[in-house]
């Protein structure tokens, strides 16, 4: 941990570098900025949701070793922060070796948790419940795999993206479809194909590793279960508690405390288990908050993007509940060059609601826009409120409603004025 925070802006700043600026970047820069450092986002378009708040955004491929290396030298950030999967993992391995820099969890973990294959074999090591698999590089392949894994199958992209991508394939008819698409983009040949368990529900355990300020050490702490549903490979809605037996929820944090533990680092893991009666059976972890838990911001005393600062500065983390809630993904429709929102005032006439738009610059069918937040006395309450008001917003090209500005506070620098002629630069005055 430093020893001190400084003030942003200034040459005392804590700075820390995100590579990667969704909606999940957002969130965290505000966490970070609450507690006085200094926030540089970076990320392959410019005007994402997180750049559009950092004190410092950058436009260039997170995928670029010698772009991210390039931007760590210019920033001298102490802490670089990955909020995606498939940043350069080389770029990541050198900053570790640099005792100036902490990359966060780890540049193992965040290796590990972007590769499909890889995190699998490090569960099987641990001795971890999983469902048997098969990695395969070709179509043919990937039939005689689902011969022999039987129906229904998962098929999984090659990077872990927190359920993203995933297609369950209930007879052969659907493989080939479920082949180009997960395939699609991605930067290696192989998939995964999963047998399908017989689960109850699935659900994420949020652990925390942080240090406890009665010991000096390293502890974990764990968020009560989050349950949520997929339809058609996107997350639709989630809610906090899942009501779990008592044998399963210890078996569950059994699990997320065992991949924490072994991923090491401090900051948020969010753990995915699949849940049959008493049963755990692992399935991901990703080293960061997670779109399953932004929920965490109605219904815990401290959301995740809090708790993951906290930790990564090895503050004292409060993992408190305090109100049962649930939330509900907004999803384009259409492509939308131009994202207009209606409804939104009759959303939050909804009791106990809130909204979050992300601010994407364009939509595509299936990208997630938004999120509903409801809290009440009970889950299934909380979830008819959510839904209702999620309803109530349409996402659409209408025309612009409000002119564009004629000034703004920020400021472009050209490639002169850095070091690196690779990205671009954008200061907020």
């Amino acid at each position: 941990m430093e020893s001190y925070i400084g003030s942003p802006l200034t040459s005392n700043a804590v700075r820390v570098l995100m590579l990667g600026g969704g909606e999940l970047a957002r969130g965290l820069v505000g966490a970070f900025q609450n507690l006085g450092l200094e926030v540089h986002v970076v990320d392959r378009y410019e005007g994402s949701p997180a750049q559009q708040v950092a004190h410092f955004s950058y436009t260039a491929d997170i995928d670029d070793e010698k772009a991210v290396l390039d931007l760590v030298e210019h920033i001298k950030p102490a802490y670089v922060v990955p909020e995606i999967e498939g940043v350069a993992d080389e770029a990541l391995h050198a900053l570790h070796d640099d005792s100036a820099v902490t990359v966060v969890p780890t540049a193992r973990a965040c290796e590990l948790t972007s590769d499909r294959k890889k995190l699998r074999e490090v569960a099987e090591s641990l001795g971890l419940p999983t469902t048997a698999y098969k990695v395969v590089e070709t179509f043919d392949a990937l039939k005689e795999a689902v011969n022999e894994l039987g129906l229904p199958c998962i098929i999984k992209p090659d990077v872990a993206t927190s359920g993203r991508g995933h297609v369950l394939v209930k007879d052969e008819d659907q493989l080939k479809d479920a082949w180009d698409n997960v395939r699609r983009g991605k930067k290696n040949s192989w998939v995964v194909a999963e047998r399908f368990v017989d689960f109850d529900y699935e659900v994420i355990i949020m652990a925390v590793r942080s240090i406890d300020p009665e010991t000096g050490k390293l502890a974990t702490w764990f968020s009560e279960p989050i349950g949520y549903e997929h339809a058609r490979g996107n997350l639709v809605d989630c809610w906090q508690p899942k009501t779990m037996s008592q044998r399963a929820f210890e078996n569950a944090r059994s699990v997320a405390a065992r991949i924490s533990n072994e991923l090491g680092g401090r900051g948020i893991f969010a753990v995915e288990l699949f849940v049959a009666g008493d049963d755990i059976y692992f399935s991901s972890v990703t080293p960061r908050p997670s779109d399953k838990a932004m929920l965490t911001e109605a219904t815990q005393r401290f959301s995740q993007y809090e708790l993951h600062a906290r930790a990564i500065l090895g503050l004292p983390i409060d993992i408190t509940l305090v109100s049962p809630g649930a939330s509900s993904l907004l999803h384009a429709t259409e492509e939308i060059d131009e994202v207009t929102y209606s409804g939104v005032e009759e959303a939050l006439q909804v009791a106990e609601t809130d909204v979050r738009l992300f601010g994407k610059p364009s939509a595509y069918p299936g990208r997630r826009m938004g999120l509903i937040m409801a809290t009440a006395d009970d889950v299934s309450e909380a979830r008819d409120r959510a839904a209702i008001a999620a309803s109530k917003i349409t996402i659409s090209a209408a025309p612009r409603l409000v002119p564009e500005p004629e000034l703004t506070s920020e400021k472009e620098l050209s490639p002169d004025d850095v070091e690196s002629s690779e990205w671009a630069i954008t200061v907020r005055a």
